[in-house]
């Protein structure tokens, strides 16, 4: 019979050489052999980020998933009399400070005044850019005939441009010129502790005859992941698109440059979004207003993620306003979900979300009663093992029995090394004398692998942890440690963890057991270190647990030190 804890080890172990692999590719800068990148579009050259163009202005017909327009409307073009000289214009509230291009009333620049810059914490978190190395803005206009679009000169009405103590709100308004018979009128509202943007369309028909616009609502940016984003794990960096009908769809880059993406194209509710590690920005109409998705590539390494509503028919002399909500900030679950149905999910568990919310939740009311959010994972990991004691129990009372009876296996084996087929039934007549299941120790912590792996990305996705400090040298737990401590002591206990464990019988499955804790640590190095901490903490506590539960059994604590060369071979 073959040994099956020797069987599962090795596809633990070839599983783990599998998702090593896969990361030292991407870390190298190539893609991974196994499991793709959420992320695949290709960087533009150093200095030469694209520039929005005129085929970003979407189609006056429903814009298909995917569809890159063949002749996309010019960019509208200002009336006849003397030029508006174009300007950037800035307006903070107490959580934002955005920068308008009065060029369509394009928002060109945000930065969110809460969260610091990844790499240099003097300067605040910047979402939207227009730059040499990135772009990221937001962008509305009309289409339907040769109406104002995001690329026609506008006036700035004068104002006040910082929300003032006392105040509730800022506003910066932009007004077109009359284009087509039609003038388009954009106030942008900031509220205070808000980071939704009111965003107002007055359209107003100035011809002599009816007309028929539709408004359009797009973000638009680069194919690029954000910069300082750790290749050690992947998080997703793209557009996204929900409907009630077809609930919450991602949309990868490389699908819609190859035409190959499809969103719910149609639909009276939802939200178009794009999304990245921490922060995101949506779009967001009133539900029951009529709409269609979109996703295009609209250049070079530039995609956009929109949807356009219909105006409705304007007499002349007649005014229609539809308002719209811009969010721009960070992914916190509470208010998101405030904001509109669905909205939370772009903080993105997959598959463990019925596990993973849940346990933000109860960290989440940790923190408020700690106030430390180091400190919260620590107790949450203290929760969770508490409430799978007696499971675990279960499995380090197996491990004690294999260990006790340990010596009398090798002794066996080593009697029996010549006669592999009665060695395999010595040993299971020793197990069933003994009443041990092999399996014991294993089946009880598969079982909780779930839940530990809900609770990874609950960690790596809450930007509550991004610039959290815990103590002393760890002063950002999203950050990896500084002075490696964290890495190396998670490394130490699953060394001694392992030497805890009863010795597998077959020397080369001894020394797996040893080298997996220290191929998994290489990566740990890299991790951020809240993540470190909490399989630390759960390290920990295994390990006292296990400790007692031997003593307890009378088995004495003994250390299985690997055995390597000739002493492994027993010569």
């Amino acid at each position: 019979m073959n040994d099956i804890r020797r069987t599962i080890l090795w596809v633990i172990f070839g599983f783990s050489m599998v998702l090593l692999w896969d990361k030292w590719q991407i870390h190298n800068g190539n893609k991974p052999t196994f499991f793709p990148a959420p992320q695949t579009a290709s960087a533009p050259a150093a200095g030469n980020a694209a520039k929005p163009a005129d085929a970003s202005v979407p189609q006056a017909a429903a814009a298909s998933a995917g569809d890159v327009p063949g002749s996309a409307p010019a960019a509208a073009a200002p009336a006849a009399g003397p030029a508006t000289p174009r300007q950037d214009v800035t307006v903070a509230s107490d959580v934002m400070r955005l920068t308008f291009d009065s060029e369509g009333g394009t928002l060109k620049a945000s930065e969110l005044l809460k969260y610091d810059d990844t790499t240099d914490k003097s300067k605040r978190m910047e979402l939207f850019e227009e730059n040499a190395r990135r772009v990221y803005v937001g962008q509305t206009g009309l289409i339907g005939g040769n109406f104002p679009t995001h690329k026609t000169p506008m006036t700035v009405v004068p104002g006040e441009r910082e929300l003032k103590d006392g105040q509730d709100s800022v506003q910066v308004r932009f007004e077109s010129a009359d284009l087509g018979g039609v003038k388009l009128v954009k106030t942008y509202t900031l509220k205070r502790g808000s980071y939704v943007i009111d965003v107002q369309h007055d359209v107003v028909n100035t011809g002599t005859a009816p007309v028929s616009p539709q408004l359009y609502l797009q973000l638009v940016r680069d194919g690029n992941k954000p910069e300082h984003e750790s290749s050690f794990y992947s998080t997703f960096t793209g557009p996204a698109v929900y409907t009630e009908a077809k609930k919450y769809h991602k949309v990868e880059f490389k699908d819609i440059a190859s035409g190959k993406a499809e969103v719910d194209k149609s639909s009276t509710n939802g939200y178009v979004a794009m999304v990245q590690h921490y922060f995101a920005s949506a779009w967001l109409l009133a539900d029951g207003t009529q709409r269609d998705n979109f996703v295009r590539k609209v250049g070079d390494n530039l995609y956009a993620v929109g949807m356009i509503t219909p105006v409705g028919t304007l007499a002349p002399g007649q005014t229609k306003t539809i308002g719209a909500r811009l969010f721009s900030g960070p992914q916190i679950e509470p208010m998101l979900e405030s904001l509109s149905p669905g909205l939370e999910l772009v903080k993105d568990y997959g598959w463990l979300t019925i596990l993973a919310k849940p346990l933000y939740w109860l960290l989440s009311e940790l923190h408020k009663f700690i106030g430390n959010w180091g400190w919260s994972i620590v107790a949450l990991v203290l929760l969770l093992k508490i409430a799978f004691y007696w499971l675990n129990a279960k499995a380090y009372a197996s491990m004690a029995k294999m260990k006790a009876i340990n010596p009398r296996i090798q002794e066996m084996r080593e009697r029996l090394k010549d006669k592999p087929q009665q060695m395999q039934q010595e040993m299971m007549r020793i197990y069933r004398e003994e009443k041990v299941n092999p399996m014991g120790g294993c089946l009880p912590i598969v079982i909780q692998i779930p839940v530990f792996m809900a609770l990874y990305w609950v960690l790596q996705s809450s930007v509550e942890i991004r610039n959290a400090p815990w103590i002393g040298w760890i002063h950002d737990l999203s950050s990896p440690d500084p002075f490696f401590i964290l890495p190396l002591l998670m490394t130490l206990s699953s060394l001694l963890q392992t030497a805890l464990n009863p010795a597998p019988p077959d020397p080369m499955q001894a020394k797996m057991m040893w080298i997996m804790p220290l191929m998994f640590s290489v990566m740990f190095f890299f991790f951020p270190a809240g993540l470190v901490l909490y399989w630390l903490t759960n390290n920990i506590l295994s390990i006292a647990q296990q400790w007692i539960i031997n003593k307890r059994m009378g088995v004495p604590p003994q250390f299985n030190l690997p055995k390597f060369g000739k002493a492994a071979e027993g010569k």
